[in-house]
Protein backbone atom coordinates (compact mmCIF):
# COMPACT_ATOMS: atom_id res chain seq x y z
CA UNK A 1 0.00 0.00 0.00
CA UNK A 2 0.96 3.54 -0.89
CA UNK A 3 2.18 5.79 1.73
CA UNK A 4 0.14 9.43 1.43
CA UNK A 5 3.28 11.67 0.38
CA UNK A 6 2.99 8.97 -2.85
CA UNK A 7 -0.70 9.28 -3.30
CA UNK A 8 -0.07 13.40 -3.01
CA UNK A 9 0.06 15.06 -6.28
CA UNK A 10 3.74 16.90 -6.34
CA UNK A 11 1.89 20.38 -5.65
CA UNK A 12 0.61 19.08 -2.30
CA UNK A 13 4.44 18.20 -1.81
CA UNK A 14 5.60 21.30 -2.81
CA UNK A 15 3.00 23.34 -0.76
CA UNK A 16 1.52 22.08 2.16
CA UNK A 17 -1.71 24.90 2.63
CA UNK A 18 -5.21 23.90 2.25
CA UNK A 19 -8.13 25.23 1.38
CA UNK A 20 -10.79 26.74 -1.03
CA UNK A 21 -9.10 29.92 -2.11
CA UNK A 22 -5.36 27.98 -2.44
CA UNK A 23 -7.81 25.68 -4.45
CA UNK A 24 -8.87 28.20 -6.84
CA UNK A 25 -5.31 30.02 -7.29
CA UNK A 26 -4.05 26.80 -8.51
CA UNK A 27 -7.06 25.66 -10.72
CA UNK A 28 -6.71 29.51 -12.19
CA UNK A 29 -2.65 28.89 -12.54
CA UNK A 30 -3.34 26.21 -14.54
CA UNK A 31 -5.99 27.95 -16.98
CA UNK A 32 -3.43 30.43 -17.13
CA UNK A 33 -0.56 28.51 -17.94
CA UNK A 34 -3.15 26.81 -20.28
CA UNK A 35 -3.90 29.81 -22.15
CA UNK A 36 -0.09 31.17 -22.18
CA UNK A 37 0.80 27.45 -23.76
CA UNK A 38 -2.10 28.26 -26.33
CA UNK A 39 -0.43 31.25 -27.86
CA UNK A 40 2.84 29.22 -28.92
CA UNK A 41 0.63 28.51 -31.87
CA UNK A 42 2.04 27.50 -35.69
CA UNK A 43 -1.00 27.08 -38.37
CA UNK A 44 -1.08 24.59 -40.68
CA UNK A 45 -1.70 26.02 -43.90
CA UNK A 46 -3.35 22.39 -44.86
CA UNK A 47 -5.38 21.64 -41.52
CA UNK A 48 -7.35 23.23 -39.41
CA UNK A 49 -5.47 22.30 -36.40
CA UNK A 50 -2.38 24.02 -35.47
CA UNK A 51 0.05 23.12 -33.50
CA UNK A 52 0.28 24.76 -30.28
CA UNK A 53 1.78 23.96 -26.77
CA UNK A 54 -1.56 23.47 -25.00
CA UNK A 55 -1.26 19.70 -24.83
CA UNK A 56 1.93 20.01 -22.88
CA UNK A 57 0.56 22.59 -20.37
CA UNK A 58 -2.62 20.00 -19.82
CA UNK A 59 -0.42 17.03 -19.55
CA UNK A 60 1.52 18.92 -17.10
CA UNK A 61 -1.34 20.50 -15.09
CA UNK A 62 -2.79 17.80 -14.23
CA UNK A 63 0.08 15.91 -13.21
CA UNK A 64 1.11 18.62 -10.93
CA UNK A 65 -2.33 19.56 -9.88
CA UNK A 66 -4.16 16.03 -9.19
CA UNK A 67 -7.36 14.82 -11.26
CA UNK A 68 -9.78 16.88 -9.64
CA UNK A 69 -7.91 20.59 -9.64
CA UNK A 70 -6.32 19.80 -12.73
CA UNK A 71 -9.68 18.61 -14.35
CA UNK A 72 -11.28 22.20 -12.71
CA UNK A 73 -8.09 23.97 -14.03
CA UNK A 74 -9.46 22.81 -17.50
CA UNK A 75 -12.44 23.74 -17.05
CA UNK A 76 -11.61 27.29 -16.14
CA UNK A 77 -9.50 27.28 -19.33
CA UNK A 78 -12.99 26.52 -21.53
CA UNK A 79 -14.86 28.72 -19.47
CA UNK A 80 -13.11 31.46 -19.71
CA UNK A 81 -12.98 30.86 -23.30
CA UNK A 82 -16.74 30.62 -23.99
CA UNK A 83 -16.75 34.40 -22.09
CA UNK A 84 -14.44 35.19 -25.16
CA UNK A 85 -11.36 35.59 -23.24
CA UNK A 86 -7.90 35.44 -25.96
CA UNK A 87 -7.24 32.08 -24.37
CA UNK A 88 -7.27 30.16 -27.25
CA UNK A 89 -4.60 29.49 -30.21
CA UNK A 90 -3.94 32.70 -32.29
CA UNK A 91 -5.65 34.39 -29.52
CA UNK A 92 -9.31 33.30 -29.81
CA UNK A 93 -12.00 32.75 -27.71
CA UNK A 94 -15.62 32.82 -27.75
CA UNK A 95 -18.58 30.54 -28.74
CA UNK A 96 -17.54 29.93 -32.48
CA UNK A 97 -14.16 28.11 -31.25
CA UNK A 98 -16.89 26.19 -29.52
CA UNK A 99 -18.72 25.34 -32.52
CA UNK A 100 -15.16 24.98 -34.80
CA UNK A 101 -12.99 21.76 -35.11
CA UNK A 102 -10.80 21.91 -32.71
CA UNK A 103 -13.55 21.67 -30.03
CA UNK A 104 -13.48 18.04 -29.55
CA UNK A 105 -9.75 18.34 -28.84
CA UNK A 106 -10.69 21.11 -26.18
CA UNK A 107 -13.22 19.02 -24.31
CA UNK A 108 -10.22 16.50 -24.34
CA UNK A 109 -8.40 18.55 -22.06
CA UNK A 110 -10.73 18.32 -19.16
CA UNK A 111 -10.72 14.11 -19.62
CA UNK A 112 -6.46 13.95 -20.04
CA UNK A 113 -6.30 16.53 -17.19
CA UNK A 114 -8.37 14.60 -14.88
CA UNK A 115 -6.65 10.85 -16.04
CA UNK A 116 -2.80 12.25 -15.90
CA UNK A 117 -3.83 13.39 -12.27
CA UNK A 118 -5.49 10.18 -11.47
CA UNK A 119 -2.34 8.45 -12.77
CA UNK A 120 -0.04 10.99 -11.21
CA UNK A 121 -1.42 10.52 -7.90
CA UNK A 122 -0.91 6.57 -8.43
CA UNK A 123 2.84 7.47 -8.53
CA UNK A 124 2.67 7.45 -12.60
CA UNK A 125 5.08 10.74 -11.95
CA UNK A 126 7.82 9.17 -10.29
CA UNK A 127 9.50 6.92 -12.82
CA UNK A 128 10.34 7.82 -16.44
CA UNK A 129 8.90 5.21 -18.05
CA UNK A 130 5.75 5.38 -15.96
CA UNK A 131 5.41 9.62 -16.64
CA UNK A 132 5.68 8.73 -20.12
CA UNK A 133 2.91 6.20 -20.55
CA UNK A 134 0.82 8.68 -18.64
CA UNK A 135 1.72 11.13 -20.66
CA UNK A 136 1.03 8.93 -23.73
CA UNK A 137 -2.54 7.93 -22.23
CA UNK A 138 -3.00 11.59 -21.68
CA UNK A 139 -2.44 12.42 -25.07
CA UNK A 140 -3.88 9.64 -26.68
CA UNK A 141 -7.25 10.81 -24.91
CA UNK A 142 -7.54 14.58 -25.92
CA UNK A 143 -7.20 13.13 -29.77
CA UNK A 144 -9.88 10.90 -28.65
CA UNK A 145 -12.05 13.38 -28.20
CA UNK A 146 -10.80 15.51 -31.12
CA UNK A 147 -10.48 13.21 -34.05
CA UNK A 148 -14.69 12.58 -34.06
CA UNK A 149 -15.23 16.01 -33.49
CA UNK A 150 -12.56 16.99 -36.58
CA UNK A 151 -14.23 14.32 -38.49
CA UNK A 152 -17.84 16.72 -38.92
CA UNK A 153 -15.73 19.52 -40.47
CA UNK A 154 -13.89 17.42 -43.39
CA UNK A 155 -15.24 15.35 -46.18
CA UNK A 156 -13.65 12.50 -46.72
CA UNK A 157 -12.08 9.23 -45.01
CA UNK A 158 -10.48 8.08 -41.75
CA UNK A 159 -7.48 8.63 -43.30
CA UNK A 160 -8.10 12.02 -44.15
CA UNK A 161 -8.56 13.09 -40.59
CA UNK A 162 -5.42 11.04 -39.52
CA UNK A 163 -3.16 13.04 -41.88
CA UNK A 164 -5.15 16.12 -40.96
CA UNK A 165 -5.42 15.52 -37.13
CA UNK A 166 -3.40 13.16 -36.17
CA UNK A 167 0.26 12.51 -38.06
CA UNK A 168 1.35 16.29 -38.40
CA UNK A 169 1.48 16.01 -34.54
CA UNK A 170 2.82 13.29 -33.53
CA UNK A 171 6.49 14.46 -33.39
CA UNK A 172 5.72 17.70 -31.56
CA UNK A 173 3.59 15.15 -29.03
CA UNK A 174 6.80 12.71 -28.95
CA UNK A 175 8.99 15.63 -28.00
CA UNK A 176 6.40 16.72 -25.08
CA UNK A 177 5.99 13.25 -23.78
CA UNK A 178 9.94 12.84 -23.38
CA UNK A 179 10.26 16.65 -22.17
CA UNK A 180 7.51 15.68 -19.40
CA UNK A 181 8.67 12.12 -18.95
CA UNK A 182 12.39 13.54 -17.78
CA UNK A 183 10.89 16.42 -15.84
CA UNK A 184 8.46 14.78 -13.65
CA UNK A 185 10.50 12.15 -12.37
CA UNK A 186 13.88 14.49 -12.08
CA UNK A 187 11.27 17.12 -9.97
CA UNK A 188 10.64 14.09 -7.86
CA UNK A 189 14.24 13.65 -6.94
CA UNK A 190 14.74 17.24 -6.18
CA UNK A 191 12.15 16.91 -4.07
CA UNK A 192 13.12 13.63 -1.75
CA UNK A 193 16.75 15.46 -2.07
CA UNK A 194 15.80 18.38 -0.33
CA UNK A 195 13.65 16.47 2.43
CA UNK A 196 16.21 14.52 2.91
Amino acid sequence: MQSRTLAQPMIEVIMSRKGILYDVLLILGGSLLTALSAQIAIPLPFSPVPITGQTFAVLLVGTLLGSRRGALAMLAYLGEGLLGLPVFAGGRGGLAVFMGPTAGYLWGFVAAAFLVGSLAERGWDRHIWSAGAAMFLGNGVIYLFGLPWLSYFLPGSLSQVLALGLYPFIPGDILKLALAALALPSGWALLQRRKG
